[in-house]
């Protein structure tokens, strides 16, 4: 194996090494390219782990891929099995669409191969995205390999990864790729990238294409972004950032236009130097939730933006406490909505039910729909598709749908007036009115704790798996950009991260503080 990867860019071979010797421990890819003339069973004796046919090998995809002078020429991509590819499974991590291969290529796939990126394989993730921990998936949940050295193997301190984008943050952390394309509904490109210690983009809502990728929630989904260095994620937030006129919630180019000097404060080229950077910490941030161990590295970190010149100062976000829950219940509604598609009759699996005649009538068709979706669909999604499907009833619309989405309004107002920028979403520039009192960037930790043990030791509570979002759904309920930056580790030895969270189209900035505090 190692002489046909001897073929390869050094680095392009060194994270797929890591991939071909890790991943039926980690199960961070549910596939990957295989080296050329190599059969699967050669690759993945015994495991979980589905391997391409050899056609669909590491060498030609280099070959196809290879263009120099290109900001991604030969780098080792992963890409959340969400994403379509073409001609490579595209499962969402459920049994619903174990077995669909895409005849298509998401707008962002695309971008990332015309910049020289080469595709190594589809990570795994919570099913549909619908999770925190990645213990939601067909394939079998993720494990983190951040930890201390001490643990390793250790079974009784396995640690999750987080969800969704948990193949996406192992992968990375553990160098089986270099960058890996996650995606972010309320929080799963940052919250696992806080678990595993490496950098989580979610960019300003309609930054990013989402045509091709599969739907969860569609106001709220992003197309993320993880490496291990902020500037890896900045090259490749450059590379895929573009109006899509295939993707009805695509930023447009009116809008993308106003984010050039919106901003009150723009890095100078010297990372050392934050004077004049206005940093806000949200008070209802800080909650009974969270961990003490979380807040001597996120000190540290304020400690050094102080020293490089930035102010801080406290800032409220009232509605912070009411945002989980609009969050899962918009998002429950959407997935209702999104998820009806899978029915057993166009794609995907299908019931053994056995099908009335015709003749009887759509009606007697209904228990192959119940029986299709019962067993496709795990139940960590028939528990959000009930909910959200009792959310758009008519007699829960007005008390749940409707006040979540007044709740969504008024964090977004709040966002507004905490900020000294005003949104490049508003036309004409004028018609918002930013108080310059405010700041630039909020910043607070990413979790409220380390990384979760993947069998906890006693009973969790039965909203335990909701509340790690708690800190990461109110910029996605208003579509800010928010990075993770990893800030050292807790004291049990585990990665702890920042975020990063600016105005709507202020990704720049965003990563611009992030790299201050990786430099630290």
């Amino acid at each position: 194996m190692r002489s046909q990867l001897s073929k390869l860019p050094a680095e392009l071979a060194h994270s797929l090494q890591q991939a071909y010797a890790h991943n039926s421990r980690l199960n961070a890819f549910t596939s990957l390219l295989s080296p050329a003339g190599l059969s699967s069973s050669m690759i993945c004796s015994g495991s979980i782990l589905t391997i391409l046919l050899p056609r669909q090998d590491a060498i030609a995809a280099y070959t196809a891929a290879k263009s120099d002078g290109k900001p991604l020429n030969g780098v080792a991509v992963g890409v959340k099995d969400v994403f379509c590819a073409q001609g490579l499974p595209t499962t969402a991590a459920s049994r619903m669409l174990k077995e669909y291969v895409s005849p298509l290529e998401a707008t962002v796939v695309e971008r990332l191969k015309a910049a020289g990126g080469v595709v190594v394989g589809k990570t795994n993730m919570d099913e549909f995205g619908m999770g925190s921990e990645n213990k939601h998936s067909h394939f079998g949940p993720v494990m983190n390999p951040s930890g201390p050295p001490e643990i390793e193997g250790a079974d009784g301190s396995l640690r999750v990864a987080g969800g969704s984008s948990g193949g996406s943050a192992a992968a990375v952390a553990a160098g089986m790729c270099e960058v890996a394309l996650a995606s972010d509904t309320g929080g799963s490109t940052r919250l696992p990238a806080a678990y595993c210690g490496v950098v989580g983009l979610k960019p300003s809502y309609g930054l990013l294409s989402r045509w091709g990728m599969i739907a969860y929630a569609s106001s709220l989904d992003c197309v993320g972004i993880m490496a291990k260095e902020v500037d890896t994620v900045r090259t490749t937030l450059d590379v895929l950032s573009a109006y899509d006129e295939k993707d009805p919630t695509s930023a447009s180019l009116a809008a993308r236009q106003r984010i050039e000097g919106t901003s009150r404060w723009a890095p100078n080229g010297n990372r050392t130097n934050l004077k004049g950077l206005r940093i806000g910490i949200p008070a209802e941030y800080f909650l009974a939730e969270l961990s003490p161990q979380v807040l001597p590295p996120f000190r540290q970190v304020l400690d050094h933006l102080k020293s490089m010149g930035a102010t801080l100062s406290s800032v409220s976000i009232p509605s912070t406490p009411l945002s989980l829950s609009a969050y899962y219940v918009i998002a429950s509604a959407e997935a209702s909505s999104n998820l009806a598609r899978y029915d057993g009759v166009r794609f995907g699996f299908r019931s053994s039910y056995d099908i009335p005649p015709v003749s009887s009538g759509a009606g007697e068709r209904s228990p192959l729909y119940a029986a299709t979706r019962s067993e496709g669909f795990g139940e960590e999604v028939k528990k959000r598709i009930l909910l959200g499907t009792h959310a758009l009833s008519a007699e829960a619309f007005d008390n749940y749908y409707l006040q979540a989405q007044r709740i969504r309004q008024l964090l977004r107002t709040e966002f507004d007036n905490v900020f000294r920028s005003p949104s490049p979403l508003y036309s004409p520039r004028g018609s918002h009115t930013a108080d310059l009192s405010g700041v630039d960037i909020l910043l607070h930790p990413s979790a409220i704790d380390t990384a979760p043990l993947l069998v906890p030791i006693r009973a969790p509570n039965a909203t335990a798996g909701y509340v790690q979002d708690i800190l990461n759904v109110p910029a996605s309920l208003a579509g800010l950009p928010a990075v993770s930056v990893p800030a050292g580790v807790a004291q049990d030895g585990w990665p702890v991260g920042v975020q990063v969270v600016g105005q709507w189209g202020a990704d720049d900035l965003v990563l611009a503080v992030g790299e201050a505090i990786q430099s630290s």
